[in-house]
């Protein structure tokens, strides 16, 4: 579709509307085509939902950095939030299911798959694997329907990497808890009503809390002056003689091993959104090199686009059989941790260099949000470090190869 012409205006220096977003079957190798009716069903919804409902705001969304609380709202209402986790009341949703959710919902935006990916990847699966039966009772479907925000409060101002190291602390008192300390880059940490709360107890061993965010001495700050994931608030807090009932700890959660079951659960889930920001450049890629006309002819007749687009194809079907054999794995109880590592190592990386792709083959186009390409080429950066940067994931593949650890 061409802009408007008038006669003053030459045609020829009129440039199309470029349509990019339409989806393209690119599963070559046929590692989706075995996929349930069920999961199917939930692949479909999640893609519906972003070519509906994300599509045609996400760019305002993102470039004035604003929270998008109805989308979260209807992630909820879609049945989009749980990332596989079994809620009283709720269908089943298997580990692929949720996997494909991720990956739909990512290839419309990072921030909306990040919502999921603290939402229910982090604060669900926390309060469903560690919390009391009451805890469970009360949150549980309330945060699975987006009625409530829950966030995961576990990184601290000096400590991402070496999460083990966190220093925030819970003091016993005759009726509960005192929790002192700070935490950086919480998602939904200001703008939510609960938040899963790790720190040291008495015993100098990891615990988890569910703080309310209106606690008295909760004073969380959305964190500003982001280049990524704009659409989603993540908040610095400062937890300062925070006072909490016996009751809000959560028994299951008494040591380190637990916060990283947590953590290895939810490390698939983010090589699935990178394959997610993979497919939305690829298809951006096609679509554009369809549509773009230089030198006489469409970008797609050039052998060198040609070859640059076969290359993407081949990273993109690398990532996509590796990431559904490891979910098979998970999904039979199979998967180790440095096999979840090497699909966020691999998915993560794959994708950063197909976005920088991408970028290039849009030329100044592809620096434009209208034109996609550009959000995902910031949100992959976020993608590439949280939850395990590449070197952590690295390290912990190397332990696995070796048998001798390099960490500190």
């Amino acid at each position: 579709m061409l802009h408007a012409k008038t006669e003053s205006i030459a045609p020829g220096t009129l440039e199309p509307e470029y349509e990019l977003w339409e989806p393209i079957d690119a599963d070559v190798a046929g590692s989706f085509s075995g996929i349930s009716s069920e999961d199917r069903a939930y692949r479909d919804r999640a893609r519906a939902f972003v070519q509906q409902e994300v599509k045609p705001v996400i760019a305002g969304y993102w470039d004035r950095a604003e929270y998008p609380l109805n989308l979260a709202k209807r992630l909820g209402d879609l049945d989009l939030l749980r990332d596989g986790i079994d809620v009283p009341g709720f269908p089943k949703q298997s580990l692929l299911a949720a996997g494909l959710t991720t990956m739909e919902l990512a290839r419309g935006d990072g921030s909306i798959a990040t919502i999921v990916a603290v939402q229910g990847a982090l604060a669900l699966r926390s309060i469903a694997a560690c919390g009391s039966e009451e805890q469970r009772s009360r949150w549980l479907e309330p945060l699975a329907r987006g009625q409530e925000l829950g966030a995961f409060a576990l990184t601290e101002p000096t400590h991402g990497s070496d999460s083990v190291s966190l220093e925030t602390t819970a003091e016993t008192t005759s009726d509960g808890f005192v929790i002192n300390g700070h935490k950086k880059w919480i998602g939904s940490g200001s703008v939510g009503q609960i938040t899963v709360v790790w720190a040291r107890g008495d015993d100098g061993q990891v615990q988890g809390f569910l703080v309310p965010q209106d606690a008295p001495g909760y004073n969380a700050t959305t964190i500003e002056g982001k280049a990524s994931l704009r659409a989603i608030w993540q908040a610095e807090i400062e937890l300062d003689n925070v006072r909490v009932a016996a009751d809000a700890k959560m028994p299951g959660a008494n040591s380190f091993k637990d916060t990283s079951r947590i953590l290895r659960a939810t490390r698939l889930g983010v090589a699935w959104a990178a394959l997610g920001h993979a497919t939305a450049v690829y298809e951006t890629s096609v679509h554009y090199a369809k549509q773009r006309v230089q030198f006489g002819r469409p970008l797609a007749a050039s052998q060198i686009v040609q070859a640059r687009l076969a290359e993407m194809l081949s990273q993109l079907t690398s990532v996509q059989t590796l990431l559904m054999q490891l979910t098979r794995a998970e999904d039979a109880g199979e998967l180790t941790g440095p096999g979840a590592s090497l699909g966020k190592y691999t998915a993560t990386r794959t994708a950063r260099a197909m976005c920088a792709n991408a970028r290039d083959l849009l030329g100044g186009n592809g620096i434009l949000l209208e034109n996609r390409v550009a959000r995902h080429f910031a949100d992959i950066e976020s993608i590439h470090t949280y939850e395990g940067t590449e070197t952590v994931q690295a390290l912990i593949i190397g332990r696995e190869i070796t048998g001798v650890s390099a960490f500190v």
